[in-house]
């Protein structure tokens, strides 16, 4: 009896593990993946595999030397892995791709307590990283497989000046374009967004929040918003990344906050910055604020008072 932990109720039982819900993820991942493949080949396989492998063995290597309980079967460290992965050109070196992975996993993950205390989404961190160690790997983009594009840079640079002809609206949608192996498919980050949504992995608010902020704000500056919200990372960013349980914020009106800040910055940076691309920057400059966004919009407990 004296072992009776006794708390206060309602108690509430919900069936949903750190493992499940990586495993969800993955599957939403899925559609990516094969269109990574279908429109950059096999090397984009190699590269997903390579990055999930390095996080996974990294994530088991770092907690057996420290002595900690190994986690690699929660399959964070594997979603870590694939989205970085995701994240890259198809043509990134090997070695390069697998030191992003042990950056993501072990410095921005391992090194600040494990899941559950990264202050930042580990493969946006380790991306931002890489973009500023490998510049030159990191912007050199592939011309897709089987498709009639024959520029291969990304819509975003075309539209800030550099040379080249923009895709069709149905090329940028179905991933026909230059860009990160992962990101160029908006039709299949869709479909793994909807399927998050459904299972309820994560909530409407910040990606539609995120995408809309980026939609408005190009509309009104006249920087043609059909092709800015389809390209670059926005869909996997705003899906995948900025709704990181926790890295963002649980309620509701902080989400919605979390994805206007992402948006806005992402616009700041692509109409008048240096880098055609924000999503990764706004992502992480968010991340940092995440503390203040859930001071600001914690909700106060039935019967008590404010803190």
């Amino acid at each position: 009896m004296n072992n009776m932990i006794v708390s206060v109720n309602p108690h509430v039982y919900a069936k949903d593990t750190t493992q499940t819900i990586m495993r969800d993820v993955l599957i939403a991942l899925f559609p990516a993946v094969i269109a990574s493949i279908i429109f950059f080949g096999v090397q984009a396989l190699l590269v997903e595999v390579v990055c999930v492998a390095v996080a996974v063995a990294c994530e088991w290597a770092f907690e057996k030397i420290c002595k900690k309980p190994v986690t690699i079967m929660d399959l964070s460290a594997a979603v870590t892995g694939l989205l970085l992965a995701l994240n890259l050109p198809v043509e990134i070196p090997l070695w390069q791709a697998a030191f992003g992975a042990f950056v993501a996993v072990v410095v921005v993950k391992q090194f600040f307590g494990g899941i559950g205390q990264n202050f930042a989404n580990p493969a946006i961190t380790a991306r931002v990283i890489m973009l500023v160690a490998f510049a030159g790997t990191m912007t050199t983009w592939k011309v897709p497989a089987f498709t009639d594009v024959t520029s291969a840079a990304t819509p975003l640079a075309v539209i800030a000046g550099s040379e080249g002809t923009l895709p069709t609206l149905l090329q940028m949608f179905l991933g026909a374009r230059g860009g990160s192996m992962g990101e160029t498919s908006c039709l299949a980050l869709l479909i793994g967004g909807v399927y998050l949504i459904c299972r309820r992995v994560i909530s409407w608010h910040t990606p539609v929040a995120f995408i809309g902020t980026v939609l408005v704000l190009t509309a009104l500056l006249g920087q043609q918003p059909l092709y800015q919200v389809m390209a670059g990372g926005l869909f996997i960013g705003a899906i995948f990344m900025a709704t990181d349980y926790t890295t963002s914020p649980p309620t509701p009106a902080g989400k919605l906050i979390f994805g206007v800040g992402c948006g806005l910055i992402t616009v700041l940076i692509r109409v008048w910055g240096n880098f055609p691309e924000g999503v990764s920057f706004s992502i992480l400059l968010m991340n940092i604020l995440n503390p203040y966004i859930c001071d600001w919009t914690k909700t106060k407990p039935f019967g008590g008072v404010q803190a």
